[in-house]
């Protein structure tokens, strides 16, 4: 089984969407049985609260439910348990850094390298783009499936 963890500040906006867009990408390949994805913050600041309602709503309009997800902040039992740790843009890296320590097995990324660029997702918290953030998101997650299933002879 292939365990993910999508990570950014608050687990309300970013991370959340990536895990139900990327929970939505492996549905419909029938592939839920063989991957774990999750989300969580670098922050304390959200612990608890539901996902950011513009992003609720976003999802929706593509029939995704977040329904029941709550923020929840990163830990490094997390980096221990899971295959991968996405973050959405730099300073998720250096929280995560501050969580875990170092990365000494290459299991944190950035979202978008998967697509070939070195780019942050931009937070729609700050931004109130959330159309924005959802291309950047969907066509990460996209990018970041084919890298999994090309690479699937990696065992976990």
């Amino acid at each position: 089984m292939i365990k993910i963890m999508f990570v950014c500040h608050g687990n309300i906006c970013r991370s959340p969407m990536a895990e139900f867009v990327m929970k939505e990408i492996v549905k419909k390949a029938g592939m839920e049985k063989e991957f774990h994805i999750e989300s969580g913050a670098t922050s304390r600041e959200e612990i608890g609260n539901p996902v950011y309602l513009p992003v609720q709503r976003l999802l929706a309009e593509y029939g995704i439910s977040c329904d029941g997800k709550y923020a929840r902040q990163m830990t490094l039992d997390d980096y221990k348990n899971y295959d991968y740790i996405i973050a959405m843009d730099n300073n998720n890296l250096r929280n995560i850094d501050k969580i875990i320590g170092s990365d000494t097995e290459n299991k944190v990324h950035l979202l978008l390298s998967y697509t070939g660029k070195s780019e942050s997702v931009a937070d729609p918290w700050y931004t109130r783009n959330f159309r924005a953030a959802w291309k950047d998101i969907h066509n990460g997650c996209q990018a970041f499936f084919a890298y999994l299933t090309e690479n699937k002879e990696r065992e976990y």
